[in-house]
């Protein structure tokens, strides 16, 4: 009976062995895995390379067809199964847009990447009769996954606190202030400034409007941003011309309406991608930053002496002093140390964000009335009409707007000591009130018969600041792409490559000797390297293009001819002889058909 109910004997609590730990290998590894695999390395070998089980091995070249023809973006770890490649096409691309925002130390949001993401899908899908837009939520699981998938970090919550050097922030204060304190500066004689992306002719993304324009093949003006750089000092009262960098020199409007741009409130720059360049933003600290203060200080009769306060964008070179030290000597340069801009940056504390309402309302001011006074319709101006020559007159208005207020306070984080307190008499009401400015963008857009709330008009202003659409970051991801094919300069009609390689030569020489006779009399040296600088780059560097690609070409021939040369004495063509051979057969057709041949 004692043996009949005998316990059986029990398992042992301590268990000495290790818990097994997930590791998460990236399909770049698994990919390089596989090719060395497939290349002849044998399995325990990749095994005890990788540190990997051998099983965990098999399993990857198991599903190495699926491996290899995964197209991720760097980063990704696990494949979904059956995932839509527009999928992987958009997740590859928002990963890229996160990491450049976390790069320049930007708050990257939960709520902020899921819009970026169904921005980046409507892109993808808009061409696409099959797709549409509402198919993707970028929910919350769709985030999650999204996380896992990529490897981002650092990616913060709703309400939660950037992630920034706030020791360095509070450390760069109290240097700033001994700095300002010891140097003797005022507010007046304190200046920052900021750059900022526009998307210049956009309405609220719920608009029948925005709706319209998202459903037409082609180029969507909405789409059309600019590049602003705003300054202003600590005190309100000084706000500098601004700098607009726009990807046409000469829009149709400015030649319609023979524009002169020295005499626009805008110093107007042009490049492919409507970005500021260090070169842009040299000739307006020359041209125009550095004019200016000089003639506000001396009009209040101040010391002659400013202090700029830069972050460290490469378009802000860190040797300002270096080039032109003698003519602008009276300006001492400080910049923000890395990290520090969200915090400090006296533009990125609502300044950029008000004077961005400010623009949208006196935008659906413009529209209202137009709408009220003309036969036109708000379809109508929208499309036909408002141009960039209008736009110039709108961002004009809302950056005279942005109010002393506003800007004084802008400067608490940074310089506290510079902001007057309210009781003191001759000021506005607060910073233009945003709220209040809000609900006139709202009243505004409702009497026109636009569908629009406050979240409409936050989201709007925020989206300004995703530089990057989905085109630009393909161009990011595709180097050599054409440029933009919207842009509304024309070519010449009768220009043509055809010009001598001894002429470009020639000319190159010439262009050699000019830059050193000049640079050898002309009295200023800044004049002088600004404007070889802006004639290099803008004439000159188009025929050392062709004369670097006739060279290529050259090259290239001499290796055919080579090789064709070997072959005829061996008796025999390779099949890389045969194509390079077949190739320059048809180039030379085309040649004879389209132009006559080049020196």
């Amino acid at each position: 009976m004692d043996s009949f109910f005998k316990m059986p004997p029990q398992k042992s609590l301590v268990r000495n062995k290790p818990k097994r730990t997930n590791i998460m290998r990236t399909i770049e590894l698994k990919k390089e895995l596989i090719a060395k695999f497939e290349s002849g390395t044998r399995v325990s070998d990749l095994a005890a390379q990788y540190n990997m089980a051998k099983s965990t091995i098999s399993t990857i070249l198991k599903k190495k067809e699926a491996i290899k023809a995964a197209d991720v973006a760097k980063g990704v770890k696990t494949l979904t199964s059956r995932r839509p490649y527009r999928m992987e096409d958009v997740e590859k691309l928002l990963l890229k847009w996160v990491t450049e925002r976390q790069a320049r130390g930007e708050k990257v949001s939960e709520p902020i990447i899921c819009e970026r993401a169904r921005q980046l899908y409507s892109d993808l899908t808009r061409d696409s009769p099959g797709d549409s837009a509402d198919d993707f939520k970028a929910s919350r699981g769709w985030f999650e996954n999204f996380k896992k998938r990529s490897g981002i970090r650092y990616v913060v919550r709703k309400r939660e606190t950037l992630r920034a050097d706030k020791e360095g922030a509070k450390k760069f204060v109290e240097e700033f202030q001994s700095f300002v304190g010891s140097e003797g500066f005022l507010p007046q004689q304190v200046f920052n400034c900021d750059e900022t992306g526009l998307f210049w002719k956009k309405m609220p993304k719920r608009t029948y409007i925005t709706r319209e324009e998202k459903s037409l093949p082609g180029h969507k003006p909405m789409k059309d941003r600019l590049t602003l750089l705003l300054c202003a000092n600590a005190s309100g009262d000084c706000k500098v011309k601004p700098l607009l960098v726009y990807h046409s020199e000469t829009p149709r409007a400015f030649k319609k309406n023979n524009v002169q741009k020295n005499k626009l409130s805008v110093m107007w720059r042009s490049n492919a991608k409507a970005l500021v360049t260090r070169q842009f933003f040299a000739e307006w600290f020359q041209e125009v930053f550095a004019p200016s203060v000089a003639e506000y200080l001396t009009e209040k009769n101040l010391p002659l002496k400013a202090l700029l306060v830069l972050d460290a964008a490469v378009a802000q070179p860190s040797g300002l002093g270096e080039d032109w030290s003698g003519d602008h000597d009276f300006i001492a340069v400080k910049f923000l140390p890395p990290n520090t801009t969200p915090l400090l940056q006296p533009m990125g504390q609502q300044l950029i964000s008000n004077f961005k309402k400010l623009y949208t309302k006196a935008l659906f001011q413009r529209c209202f009335e137009v709408t009220m006074e003309t036969n036109l319709t708000l379809r109508e101006f929208w499309k036909d009409h408002f141009n960039i020559l209008h736009c110039l007159t709108v961002l004009e208005k809302a950056w005279e707007q942005v109010t002393k207020r506003t800007v004084q306070l802008s400067w608490r984080k940074l310089w506290p000591a510079s902001v007057v307190p309210r009781f003191f008499e001759g000021f506005e009401p607060d910073p233009a009130l945003e709220t209040d400015v809000v609900d006139e963008i709202v009243s505004l857009g409702k009497f026109m018969g636009l569908e629009v709330d406050s979240d409409d008009v936050e989201e709007l202003v925020e989206e300004h600041t995703l530089m990057l659409s989905a085109d630009h970051l393909q161009d990011v991801q595709q180097p050599g792409l054409p440029e933009d094919a919207s842009s509304e300069e024309e070519e010449d009609a009768g220009w043509n490559d055809n010009i001598p390689t001894a002429e470009i030569k020639e000319m190159l020489g010439y262009w050699a000797k000019t830059q050193s006779l000049v640079a050898k009399w002309h009295p200023s040296v800044a004049v002088v390297k600004r404007n070889i600088n802006l004639f290099d780059g803008n004439v000159v560097e188009h025929f050392r293009g062709i004369l670097k690609s006739r060279k290529r070409q050259a090259a290239l021939d001499g290796i055919f001819t080579k090789e064709e040369a070997s072959c005829a004495s061996s008796g025999s063509e390779t099949p890389a002889s045969k194509r390079g051979r077949k190739d320059r057969a048809t180039d030379a057709d085309s040649d004879q058909a389209d132009s006559p041949s080049v020196e």
